[in-house]
């Protein structure tokens, strides 16, 4: 979810690593055992720090660009048979309609179903890593998006921000005016392949449903990120 252009949105997420088998949903199946993921700056469950949001308050106008910094991610290493890593990054609390985000006067209900966004697609990781450094997937934002493909880490998704093709890391930037904390999945999974078998655009949806039958494992920290005064005053957010 992004707010960039008029079409974007997204927000922080607030949700503990748990260290049994997960449940990964949908296409992506059942994992078997579980990684220790850790993210830089964000405490599982805690707050997401400005330094790694595309969009941060301001003193006047709501909101301003945010420095969009790809924060530091490490894991465990994955049982026998791992032969990369994937990070998925994505946002369940973007509203299903945005007819009042953003508008003056207005106000998203809490309610109000919610969709699933990704801010962050990186697969084909190699099987010796064990981590990121910060910025390096985002060192601030890109205009038209980052180009997505082959990296020195793996290769880039394309995430949903618009307009054009983003690839990499762009982080929270929900609506200023959502009732509702907007919870980040930070996701890692250990699969049994080298090479995800993709073609064209490796969106979320397509990077889970390749690794449909490869999960050997994963494990997640969730983080929380509001530009809502009210729901950071709630939730203890400065």
């Amino acid at each position: 979810m992004a707010q960039r252009g008029t079409t974007v949105l997204r927000w922080l997420a607030c949700l503990l690593w748990c260290g049994c088998p997960l449940w990964l949903g949908g296409a992506a199946g059942w994992a078997a055992g579980s990684l220790v993921v850790t993210v830089g700056g964000v405490a599982p469950g805690g707050a997401i720090p400005q330094r790694y949001a595309s969009c941060v308050p301001a003193p006047a106008g709501h909101v301003t660009q945010g420095p969009d910094v790809s924060p530091a991610i490490r894991w465990t290493a994955g049982p026998s048979g791992t032969a990369s890593y994937a990070i998925i990054m994505h946002d369940p609390d973007v509203p299903s309609v945005f007819t009042d985000a953003n508008r003056e006067g207005r106000t998203i209900p809490e309610r109000l179903p919610r969709v699933e966004f990704y801010h962050w697609i990186l697969v084909d990781i190699p099987a010796a890593t064990r981590g990121l450094p910060e910025a390096a997937d985002s060192n601030g934002v890109v205009p038209q998006g980052k180009a997505p493909g082959p990296t020195r880490y793996g290769v880039r998704g394309v995430n949903d921000f618009s307009p054009g093709a983003h690839g990499g890391y762009d982080g929270p930037c929900p609506p200023w005016n959502d009732a509702r904390a907007h919870h980040y999945h930070f996701t890692v999974y250990a699969l049994d392949v080298a090479h995800l078998a993709t073609s064209g655009t490796v969106t979320g949806p397509v990077a889970l449903r390749a690794m449909q039958g490869h999960i050997l494992a994963a494990g997640e920290v969730v983080g929380v990120y509001t530009l809502d005064a009210d729901v950071a005053k709630r939730l203890g957010i400065r």
